[in-house]
């Protein structure tokens, strides 16, 4: 008991340290650039897109697959998500659907792409001798290439996709997809519902209430609310979900959780509630250094 006990504390100071690193990084004043040359999810995407330049490229590969293993998308993502064009965000929290470097650039997850070798953009930036953030978008243009996504990207489905997301519930947004595959786009709809069907029931609800909740609220609210789920979710007391999807996923890897609740009908509003609600008395809120922020860009 003592064992997993520690662990969870473990836990508890991973997310408090991450978090405020977070928050550090995004509200930093002098601009600064992340090269997301490869894998760029979870904690990789939160230690990057807060940040004043995301440079993407053909090898960058973007999600937010935490439905997949019952937890939602934290690390600042609920903030950053929600403001993404119409729906998207909503789309990725759940889906947890990847997207290439093009992609990240057209919905402006990125603000450059390049395919030039990253060792020469290192080199130029390390030889500026300025803050400057002109000076530095200026350099990063010279690097800079011109991308479209390709034919089959979700971002030419942004008329479906925003018409099916844009929903109040998650049973609601599969009704549209159900709707819209007897329609157009079939394959598109009927991949959309069969991944909405793998993940946690329990995560599409907490996900889609977080992103929603993101929309209206500043970068360290977003953090402070993650950092309630984040502690209900390794918890277990709510759902042993998270465990669950860590074993299915990555440690028995039979790709195959026993979701708790199984469907979205047996997850009732009191759960969902439950994960936005403030810590109990003796557990302490996430505190950020808002009074030594500078401005978060």
């Amino acid at each position: 008991m003592f064992v997993i006990s520690r662990k969870i504390e473990d836990c508890k100071e991973l997310f408090r340290t991450l978090y405020t690193f977070i928050y550090m990084l995004g509200t930093y004043l002098k601009p600064h650039v992340a090269l997301l040359n490869g894998i760029t999810m979870g904690g990789g995407g939160g230690v990057s897109i807060p940040g004043t330049f995301r440079v993407a490229t053909d090898k960058t590969v973007f999600a937010t697959p935490e439905t997949m293993i019952g937890f939602h998308p934290d690390a600042g993502a609920s903030f950053y998500l929600s403001h993404l064009p119409g729906h998207i965000g909503e789309y990725l929290a759940l889906t947890s659907e990847s997207i290439s470097g093009a992609e990240m650039l057209a919905c402006g997850l990125a603000t450059h792409y390049s395919l030039s070798t990253l060792p020469h953009i290192e080199e130029h930036l390390g030889s500026l001798v300025t803050d400057d953030f002109s000076a530095i978008e200026k350099s990063l243009q010279q690097f800079s290439d011109i991308v479209s996504p390709d034919n089959m990207s979700v971002l030419h489905r942004q008329k479906t996709l925003n018409k099916c997301f844009g929903h109040d519930t998650v049973e609601e947004i599969i009704d549209s997809l159900e709707d819209e595959a007897t329609k157009t786009d079939h394959a598109w709809c009927a991949s959309t519902l069969k991944r909405l069907r793998e993940v946690s029931p329990l995560s599409l609800k907490v996900s889609l209430r977080s992103i929603r909740e993101g929309r209206y609220q500043t970068f360290d609210q977003c953090l402070a609310r993650e950092y309630r789920m984040s502690l209900q979710g390794i918890s277990g007391k709510v759902s042993k979900d998270f465990q669950e999807g860590v074993r299915a996923r990555m440690v028995d890897r039979d790709f195959s959780p026993k979701w708790d609740p199984p469907s979205l009908d047996r997850v009732s509003e009191d759960m969902v509630d439950e994960y936005f609600s403030p810590l109990s008395v003796s557990e302490p809120e996430l505190e950020l250094p808002t009074k030594q922020r500078e401005a978060f860009l």
